[in-house]
Formats: C-alpha cells, sequence, structure tokens
C-alpha cells in the first residue's frame, strides 16, 4: 500500500448525516502511513424506488477492496445495512464490522454472522483489519515501553 496504490475503502451508509460515519474516517486519518480510497458516496442519495438505491450501493460497493460496517445503522436502517453488508460478502470482500460507538452492548449475531471481523472503536485495531483483510499485509506491530530508571 501507497499513496500510489491506496486501499479502497466502502463505508456503510444510509444517505443521512452520521457522527459515526465521519469518526472512521477520522480514525483512518489519524493512521500513519495508512492510504485510502473511499469509494461511499452518502452525499449523493439516488432518486428512485428501492432497486434504484441498491443499484447504487451496489456501484459503490463494487470497486471497494474491504467494506467497514457500522453496526450503529442497525437500529435505524435495519434493511439497508443488511443489503450492503450481505452484497459484499456475495462479492468476496471482507466486511470488517464496527461496533456501536460508545456502548458495551454486544452485536446482533444476524450482523456479526454477516463480518469477516468485528473490531472495537480503536483506530490501530481498525487499520490493522482493514490492512490485513484487504491486502493480507502482515500487521504484527509491537508496543515499545520505555522505563526511566533513576
Amino acid at each position: 500500500m501507497s499513496q500510489a496504490n491506496p486501499i479502497r475503502i466502502f463505508v456503510t451508509h444510509a444517505w443521512e448525516p452520521n457522527d459515526d460515519y465521519l469518526r472512521v474516517f477520522e480514525y483512518l486519518e489519524s493512521a500513519r502511513n495508512f492510504y485510502y480510497r473511499n469509494s461511499s458516496t452518502p452525499e449523493r442519495r439516488p432518486m428512485g424506488d428501492k432497486e434504484v438505491i441498491r443499484e447504487d450501493l451496489r456501484r459503490q460497493i463494487a470497486p471497494a477492496e474491504a467494506v467497514i460496517g457500522l453496526a450503529s445503522l442497525y437500529e435505524r436502517q435495519h434493511e439497508l445495512l443488511v443489503f450492503q453488508l450481505t452484497f459484499a460478502q456475495a462479492c468476496n470482500k471482507p466486511v470488517i464490522l464496527l461496533k456501536t460507538f460508545g456502548l458495551q452492548r454486544p452485536v446482533p449475531k444476524s450482523l456479526a454472522d454477516l463480518a469477516s471481523e468485528t473490531v472495537d472503536w480503536d483506530e490501530r485495531a481498525l487499520v490493522d483489519a482493514v490492512r490485513r483483510l484487504a491486502r493480507h499485509e502482515d500487521t504484527a506491530r509491537y508496543d515499545t515501553i520505555e522505563f526511566k530508571l533513576d
């Protein structure tokens, strides 16, 4: 992965303002040496019936190497979220499911079954999951703790 060859991602959305959607990009932007291209376009809702909306989502998901699913959409847009994750699975795209931000409740089993991996809201865990699942990159990192001896 480099600036010339960024990882293509799709983040689930429902064409409405969502703090979790924006938070994903804050996490990705704060990661060092992580380059991505977002294929989701939540600012341009297609006009038409349910099938037009689904076709637009298919178009957005198709170029992605990994899909980041937001569990927070489950309560408000259950059908739309399940469609996005199911289509990603059908296209053999890895799905990284982010738990609902700030809540310690478990992810519904029906949603967890659609994910390749479920992660907490942690920048390092999210970036490592994307690298590992999208590009099969080794993400073994070690923390270095320095102790000051007096």
